[in-house]
């Protein structure tokens, strides 16, 4: 589950992490008062930010033909007419893609004297199955870039999990990062909270970018933390229902969202051949499978080991949302999952929505014998698939005539 930037900053604050003075508002005149506050508060430049689950918004384009959802200002007034041009507007940036995003929420945050700007990551490393920081010198820039051409500016520390990120670890990051002198213990306690926060909301990324050096009104340094991204592991949120309280649906693919409600793992892809399959690995394969004879899959749906004729019914519906769907093939190898059990939900399924476009099935396994009756009593115009690839074959053919 991804978080608003404003969230994510809530999270490190809360742990120690400094952020840049601000407050999140969702209309023009809030945006004049946050900024009003900020300014007599001590702040000589501010920042308003467009808040939407995507990067690159400061090069973004408004569909007003308003430019960027980042803007760097010394004046309320000026907040204020810039957020009238961004709240209610779609925002596209490389991210988005052509549709964009709804700009809802504004943050309006001081913007301070910014220095040098690094980056800072914590991340699962599925390799090792262990936390992995990485950090750059090369702070605000695409770090896939970085990786791409000068690698050798990327440090990267596993972590042990046993015992976390450990205080000399965290001086040996702020030494490679030149964070020596005055800075090393800020830096050390901001690398510490910063891991904190990963571990302790169950995180599968935090990254800020950038992380920066700024200069004080005091006249000396510090470390902020001035853009942060946060991702939670869906599956640990049972653990933290004040960070599933921050879920913001209207940032999600409403065919995601309606999967989700039915626990089934649906990700709408660009394709014309939809999938419903029991199993993640299977899934994938069968996508695989469909590319392999020339089609492309619509989604990925998995339904999962124990699915119900409730849970099939509403897979099909959800599948039917999708414009772009000309065909659909099921594949089914019942281990736990009764073959029978998604039969019925096939019949239910194709009654209830009228389903007219061609459906491959292919199932497999436990009581395979009676879905097979199932589906042939149904009097429904179902194409048999003797095995995966014989119902890959199928399912694009039928999308190709």
């Amino acid at each position: 589950m991804n978080i608003h930037e404003y969230q994510a900053k809530e999270l490190l604050r809360s742990r120690g992490v400094a952020v840049p003075p601000g407050e999140v508002v969702g209309t023009p005149t809030e945006a004049r008062s946050a900024a009003k506050t900020l300014l007599h508060g001590g702040a000589k430049r501010l920042v308003l930010k467009a808040q939407i689950h995507a990067g690159g918004r400061g090069k973004g384009t408004f569909s007003n033909g308003f430019q960027g959802g980042v803007k760097l200002t010394e004046s309320a007034d000026a907040i204020e007419e810039f957020a009238r041009q961004m709240i209610g507007n779609t925002l596209v940036t490389k991210q988005t893609g052509p549709e964009g995003r709804l700009v809802r929420r504004l943050m309006v945050a001081e913007a301070p004297k910014i220095e040098r700007e690094l980056y800072l990551a914590v991340l699962l490393d599925r390799a090792t199955s262990r936390p992995v920081v990485m950090a750059s010198t090369e702070g605000g820039m695409d770090i896939e870039e970085v990786a791409a051409k000068t690698p050798e500016k990327i440090v990267r520390l596993t972590v042990d999990p046993a015992f976390g990120l450990q205080p000399h670890e965290a001086r040996r990051i702020a030494a490679a990062l030149d964070l020596g002198g005055p800075l090393l213990n800020a830096a050390v306690k901001l690398l510490l909270a910063v891991y904190r926060t990963w571990w302790e909301c169950d995180a599968s990324l935090v990254e800020i970018n950038p992380l920066c050096v700024i200069a004080t009104a005091e006249g000396g340094r510090d470390l902020w933390a001035v853009d942060a991204k946060i991702g939670i592991d869906d599956n640990a949120l049972f653990r933290h229902p004040d960070i599933h309280a921050m879920r913001d649906e209207e940032e999600e693919s409403p065919l995601e969202v309606e999967a989700s409600r039915f626990e089934l793992n649906y990700i709408k892809l660009d394709g014309t051949i939809a999938c419903l399959v029991n199993g993640a690995g299977l899934a994938m394969a069968t996508m695989d499978i469909i590319k392999h004879f020339g089609g492309e899959p619509a989604n990925f749906l998995d339904v999962g080991g124990g699915a119900t004729v409730e849970q099939v019914t509403a897979a099909f519906r959800i599948i039917m949302k999708d414009p772009g769907v000309r065909a659909i093939l099921v594949n089914i190898f019942g281990g736990i999952m009764d073959c029978d059990v998604i039969a019925q939900g096939i019949v239910a399924a194709v009654k209830e929505t009228g389903l007219s476009l061609p459906l491959v099935v292919r199932l497999e396994g436990n009581n395979v014998e009676a879905g097979k009756r199932t589906l042939a009593d149904s009097g429904l115009t179902i194409i048999s698939g003797d095995t995966m690839a014989d119902a890959a074959e199928k399912v694009v053919k039928a999308v190709a005539e």
